[in-house]
């Protein structure tokens, strides 16, 4: 390959369409086992690559010349190849600190807890030090020299004001997983959390409810790989307009259309619809709870309501880890808290707002398969409809106009 990323595990990586997007080469994956790193780095096969997880220290005695900034972080994801002689640098530098800057957090004179051990908390290390910060701690699972351990953090550095996560932990498929536990630092300002994939961790989740600035990976991503183009192509870009840019497109792609409402309210129409448009792949619990236990109003009588409730909260689960798709739920799906949590991790939530009037009760619908059922219902669920919405969609027109304000974010 000519320009590409090397790392241990690669299928869920946005790199490839993040670099198309810049628009001047063509971008490939490549995994590689520990044991093959030597050889593909001397073989020097490619014209500039970067590297990821677990390589950017690994790589570093493999090259000829390194970037001071990079020999003084002691981390390398860009590597580029000039006539044979290996240059390395690290534009992740340049990437965490616009990532944090975009997050609102304030590093000056700030205690910072960096969880990890690997290439990018050497990153994060090295731009907090920049920022101002005025005390740095790096946390691993294990004790070793250089770090302190997760119980240590609990015991002796409650007063934490930012956390830095640079661990694959709450990384897809595990997106439920969190790193540590928020409530211990109640001094909390900022949650930088590397991950982009997926688009809301369960650690920038837990922020957001506490109210902490806070800030997925995916801009990181994106500026890190325009600064990374630079060096590929020996030239200046826009970086930050391209950053935004492309991060706005990505971020776009990735986030699920999750379509709420009451029964009857035209999900599934209008779902059908969108995903056409948006040429996305359209999901409908409803469907998939069927496809697995039968018929619903048959699950409803023979074992129950919160038997359907808990096989509806494990199928919101499943597609919740899955980006860029256009989800349908059942319409009690965000009576529960919890499905609505699962969903924010890739997803926003567009009510669709249909007046009761215009609701029609059908036998396929147990709790809405009469007139006065639908009304009580909807009097029941609609502070939680617009509760728990990004947006709030006027269901009252055509399916198609109802669509394109989904798609316009209206």
């Amino acid at each position: 390959m000519d320009y590409g990323l090397i790392g241990e595990k690669l299928p869920h990586s946005f790199s490839k369409e993040i670099h198309e997007k810049v628009g001047y080469y063509q971008y490939s994956l490549k995994e590689l086992k520990k044991e093959e790193l030597q050889d593909f780095i001397l073989q020097k096969n490619f014209k500039a690559i970067n590297v990821t997880i677990p390589y950017k220290q690994d790589v570093i005695p493999l090259l000829d010349e390194i970037d001071p900034d990079a020999q003084a972080i002691g981390a390398v994801n860009t590597v580029v190849n000039r006539g044979g002689v290996l240059y390395g640098y690290n534009t992740d530098f340049g990437g965490m600190k616009a990532l944090i800057e975009r997050a609102g957090v304030v590093m000056k004179y700030k205690k910072v807890l960096i969880l990890g051990f690997g290439g990018t908390s050497l990153t994060a290390r090295a731009v907090s030090e920049r920022m101002g910060a005025k005390e740095i701690l790096r946390v691993s699972r294990h004790a070793c020299e250089g770090a302190i351990t997760y119980d240590q953090a609990y015991a002796d550095h409650s007063d934490a004001d930012v956390i830095i996560n640079a661990t694959p932990c709450g990384m897809y498929p595990n997106i439920f997983d969190c790193p540590i536990e928020l409530d211990r630092f109640p001094k909390l300002s900022g949650v930088i959390d590397v991950i982009y994939n997926p688009l809301n961790t369960e650690l920038v989740l837990s922020a957001k409810e506490r109210g902490i600035d806070t800030e997925g990976g995916l801009y990181m991503l994106v500026a890190q790989a325009l600064l990374a183009a630079e060096k590929f192509l020996d030239t200046e870009l826009d970086v930050i307009q391209l950053t935004n840019k492309i991060y706005d497109e990505i971020y776009f792609d990735k986030r699920n259309i999750v379509l709420s409402g009451m029964p009857a309210s035209g999900k599934s129409t209008v779902g059908k619809i969108v995903s056409e448009q948006l040429e996305r792949e359209l999901i409908d619990t409803d469907k998939l709870i069927v496809e697995r236990e039968g018929h619903i109003p048959t699950i409803f009588k023979e074992k129950g309501e919160k038997y359907f409730r808990d096989l509806e909260t494990e199928v919101i689960k499943e597609v919740s880890a899955l980006s860029g798709k256009v989800i349908s739920l059942g319409g009690g799906a965000v009576m529960r808290p919890e499905n609505v949590r699962a969903l924010r991790h890739n997803g926003a939530i567009f009510f669709i707002d249909r007046s009761p009037e215009y609701l029609i009760p059908t036998g396929d619908r147990p709790l809405a398969d009469k007139k006065e059922k639908i009304m009580r219902l909807y009097k029941k669920r609609i502070d939680t409809y617009l509760n728990t919405a990004d947006y709030i969609i006027d269901g009252d027109c055509e399916p198609a106009d109802v669509a394109d304000s989904i798609i316009n974010g209206e």
